[in-house]
């Protein structure tokens, strides 16, 4: 299925912020009481949420960004961090009028969510760290699986991106199981990206804050929302053994394991499941009681 029937019925627009330029989203269900903002990672773009946007709208006003320094939003700044794309999201919210929201991201996405939610519990209502980063990385394999990722950004940023370097970094992202989502459509977008000169020039500085992971760490103890750790069982880099720590640190928190086939992207490998799981989640803050892990 193309990304533009995957999208159909949303708005894509840029949304212009004091400090941060143009902000590309995605935005559907707009009029709906509560709002879901869903985060990309590392290096991606708000069509990493294709296949969840319009699903949720009947029930959220939800929406898909690009950070800055990722996707088609503007790429004027001089540091890429964590914290910064923490700042470009309440920035994005006061724009937008959105009072307080519920967060949702991916890996980066997670990254950000955990740090705004830490800083700025005021506006947010219930967090879901989906495969997130910003934990500590606890395992043997999760180092290497560290390694094996900047060795693959660095394909992308010290040579010209091509489509078997991107092909490399996407197939990454998805169980083995799922590697005929990655078609044309989706691997051209992200080639056309990469390739353009803003992404270029900013792409050196943007993959650099991986090498400062444990710098930007969420501090857990300090989450006061309800928060969800959705996670899969072959999750690159933060394996289930970091997940269950990290959760354990946050005071009352759920835990809840994909069962379909996933990796680091189950928004995108297995949207029925994760749909599920988020709007019970979003709506009630309970988990379907045949799925809790």
């Amino acid at each position: 299925m193309s990304l533009w029937l995957d999208f159909l019925g949303a708005e894509i627009r840029y949304v212009e912020t004091p400090h941060f330029g143009r902000i590309r989203i995605a935005e559907a269900g707009v009029g709906n009481p509560e709002t879901i903002l869903f985060q990309h990672g590392m290096n991606g773009h708000l069509e990493a949420y294709a296949k969840n946007l319009m699903a949720l709208s009947g029930q959220f006003h939800v929406i898909a960004l690009d950070y800055v320094g990722h996707g088609l939003s503007d790429k004027k700044l001089d540091a890429y961090t964590p914290a910064v794309f923490a700042e470009q999201l309440l920035a994005l919210m006061d724009t937008l009028h959105i009072d307080k929201a519920h967060l949702s991201g991916e890996s980066l996405g997670g990254w950000v969510s955990g740090l705004f939610a830490a800083k700025y519990p005021e506006r947010v209502r219930r967090l879901m760290l989906n495969t997130a980063g910003g934990i500590p990385v606890v395992s043997t394999k999760g180092k290497q699986d560290m390694q094996n990722f900047m060795a693959l950004n660095k394909a992308n940023v010290d040579t010209v991106p091509n489509r078997a370097s991107v092909t490399a970094r996407m197939q990454w992202l998805m169980h083995p199981n799922n590697h005929h989502l990655l078609v044309e459509e989706l691997i051209d977008l992200r080639l056309r990206i990469y390739l353009a000169a803003d992404t270029r020039r900013v792409a050196p500085t943007v993959n650099a804050l991986i090498q400062r992971h444990d710098e930007f760490l969420i501090p857990l103890e300090q989450l006061q929302c309800e928060t969800l750790f959705l996670w899969t069982q072959d999750n690159p880099i933060h394996d289930l053994e970091a997940a269950r720590a990290a959760a354990a640190r946050v005071r009352g928190s759920q835990f809840y394991l994909m069962q379909a086939d996933a990796a680091h992207w189950p928004q995108y490998e297995a949207p029925a499941e994760f749909n599920t799981v988020a709007a019970q989640y979003f709506a009630t803050g309970t988990l379907p009681a045949a799925a809790k892990a």
